[in-house]
């Protein structure tokens, strides 16, 4: 067990998890089940990621083959249903995963470490672009998640639509903070003094000083 923890870490091998626990599917109803209840948007889903799983946990043991079938002249497909052992790994994985907060690495995070390197005038002009962009992102969300409510879907089952929601509207609250402060000039390209200082108090990890931005 500690082995399928160390090797079996991907969001996608939880869906097909939580699917299977539901019922038998092939792999291509698990793809459809995904993009109709919208799980795509919250885990990446494609086919060739998905069979790899597949096999990652038939190997494992978490699943095993139920049937295999042919329609006609299309492929043959294999149905898979949960182990004990696949029914054990979902149920504790799944409450891990929402006990425990864990670190992320986002794109946006990437590119605020090496902000300063655009300048303070372009880092505003971006940023109001991306303040642009999510709200636009969140009136599209929010109206779809409204028509979803109103046709009678339970909050329960949208939750992870509601979460990215209120992850970007934090996010977008803290950009307009920052486009504000580099307007002002309180958030601004530090001082030659400061940069001295910086490079005296923290000589090993200091960034190296420039006084142009880079192009």
């Amino acid at each position: 067990m500690n082995e399928q923890r160390r090797d079996i870490t991907n969001p996608l091998a939880l869906a097909v998890l939580a699917l299977l626990f539901e019922r038998p599917l092939h792999p291509y109803e698990i793809a459809s089940l995904m993009r109709q209840r919208a799980i795509h948007e919250a885990i990446k889903l494609n086919y060739g990621s998905l069979y790899t799983v597949v096999d990652l946990l038939l190997r494992h043991g978490l699943i095993e083959a139920q049937s295999t079938a042919r329609d006609g002249r299309r492929p043959e497909r294999t149905v898979y249903r949960l182990t004990e052992a696949g029914r054990a790994r979902f149920d504790g994985w799944l409450r891990e995963l929402l006990r425990t907060p864990a670190r992320e690495y986002t794109q946006f995070a990437a590119g605020l470490c090496f902000a300063a390197a655009v300048g303070v005038d372009e880092l505003r002009a971006l940023l109001e672009e991306r303040a642009g962009r999510i709200e636009a992102e969140l009136a599209e969300t929010r109206a779809i998640t409204e028509a979803l409510i109103a046709k009678g879907l339970p909050r329960l089952f949208i939750l992870e639509g509601e979460h990215a929601v209120v992850l970007r509207a934090a996010e977008l609250e803290w950009v307009r903070g920052l486009i504000a402060a580099l307007a002002d000039g309180s958030l601004a390209f530090p001082t030659p003094e400061v940069m001295a200082a910086l490079h005296a108090n923290f000589p090993d990890a200091a960034p190296a000083p420039a006084s142009e931005p880079c192009e």
